[in-house]
């Protein structure tokens, strides 16, 4: 029973990032369509919102994580943090030349320190840390 609640932790916290991050995606494209046109040099207010949006859709889901994980939530939320650094880096090896290499590695950087946050601002509001 402890293993499916670790598997439903690190599933929320998933859930929670794939969910938000479509969402996002979607709002952008409605209310800025140019950024999703553009397939050159992406424009410097995308990458701020890009970059932006993914830490706070990553900190949802660390915060989604710890909340749903019934022992040791920290560990819960390092192993979501390490498996959103490998999707991360997957995206990146797909979209290899499509993007910016900075950008890119801004963006294995954000995620799972957004996932740390989340994780963290959750055990701050309990009171353990």
């Amino acid at each position: 029973m402890v293993m499916f609640g670790a598997f439903f932790a690190l599933l929320a916290g998933l859930a929670t990032i794939a969910v938000l991050s479509v969402l996002m995606t979607l709002l952008l494209r409605r209310l800025v369509p140019s950024w999703a046109a553009s397939q050159a040099k992406p424009a410097s207010g995308a990458v701020v919102v890009q970059l932006g949006s993914g830490f706070l859709i990553a900190t949802a889901g660390g915060y989604t994580t710890s909340l749903a994980a019934r022992a040791n939530p920290l560990l819960h939320v390092l192993a979501l943090g390490i498996a959103v650094l490998a999707l991360a880096a997957l995206s990146a090896l797909q979209q290899k030349g499509s993007q910016p290499v900075w950008f890119q590695l801004a963006q294995l950087i954000v995620s799972p320190i957004g996932v740390l946050a989340g994780g963290l601002l959750h055990l701050r509001i309990l009171g353990i840390l």
